[in-house]
């Protein structure tokens, strides 16, 4: 069973265009060539996606081959956004921010705690919300892009005020991030994904068994520090709505056994918010590889 090994996808000239574009005309010139980009992957193969519309939702085959083209096209509209609010390009988004005053209670209370989130929605363009909270906030994120295209979106990207905690093979992030929560700061990092070697607990999610990481959540309830699951999603063309659920503490219990059952019900109380998100918006769903145990 194939699994996400920690790489993007993307080339340096497919970037350069898209940027081009957003440059010297507008983001509704860039959705335009979208198009047909999404079209594009429309016919490669893609059995994850696939998988997802026909066996986790139970679409048509019709059904399923107009929202895998949907779901396509949304991603590279979100892609496209980020970069777009982020480097100034286009000042026409909206958000509405539900569950704010929770992060705000958080950063005030002095605990610090940990934002948990998932490759659904745009939850990069939520950063200016971060920026609104009094605590230092770490982004936990890949390091994994190749340096050209890196360096290329840093040249249009206006400089960001948070700080930015790097995956690193060596797991040397780990580090990084007991430091942060050490020091009740807020850690913000994504839940759905995790790397070989890896500690991961099986849970369903949409009716059939998948593997989520423990990590995030038992650096939480180790540290003792509140987490909230959060996510962005898009609703229109320029508005976005942003969902962050009630603060909750996990205990951190000294019996091994029961540490591990109580670790298996934090990542099921995340999965469950993550379930009910996506159903809320099943085309944003951006996990592109064999996410279940079974396919």
């Amino acid at each position: 069973m194939a699994k996400w090994v920690g790489k993007t996808r993307g080339g340096v000239a497919g970037y350069s265009i898209f940027i081009f574009v957003l440059k010297n005309f507008n983001i509704k010139a860039a959705y335009f060539v979208l198009r047909f980009v999404a079209a594009y992957f429309l016919f490669t193969k893609q059995p994850g996606i696939n998988y997802y519309f026909r066996q986790r939702l139970g679409y048509s085959p019709f059904k399923a081959f107009v929202s895998k083209y949907k779901n396509f096209y949304v991603f590279g509209q979100v892609l496209l956004d980020k970069v777009a609010l982020m480097a100034g390009i286009s000042k026409k988004f909206t958000f509405e921010f539900e569950g704010e005053n929770h992060l705000h209670n958080m950063a005030n209370s002095g605990t610090g705690g940990v934002l948990i989130g998932a490759h659904v929605g745009n939850w990069e363009i939520a950063g200016q919300l971060l920026e609104r909270i009094n605590c230092p906030v770490h982004i936990v994120m890949l390091d994994a892009e190749h340096q050209k295209i890196k360096n290329m979106l840093n040249n249009v990207m206006k400089e960001k005020s948070m700080n930015i905690i790097p995956i690193k093979n060596d797991f040397s992030h780990i580090v990084a991030i007991a430091e942060a929560l050490k020091n009740k700061e807020i850690v913000a990092i994504h839940g759905d994904r995790y790397l070989p070697g890896t500690n991961a607990v099986s849970v369903n999610f949409l009716g059939e068994e998948a593997l989520f990481p423990a990590g995030p959540l038992y650096l939480a309830a180790k540290y003792k520090v509140p987490v909230t699951f959060v996510s962005a999603m898009k609703e229109s063309a320029t508005h976005y709505h942003f969902f962050a659920t009630q603060p909750k503490q996990y205990k951190y219990p000294a019996n091994l056994k029961t540490r591990k059952q109580e670790i298996a019900s934090m990542v099921t109380d995340y999965v469950e918010e993550l379930e009910r998100v996506v159903k809320k918006y099943p085309l944003q769903w951006f996990n592109y590889y064999q996410f279940w145990d079974k396919m």
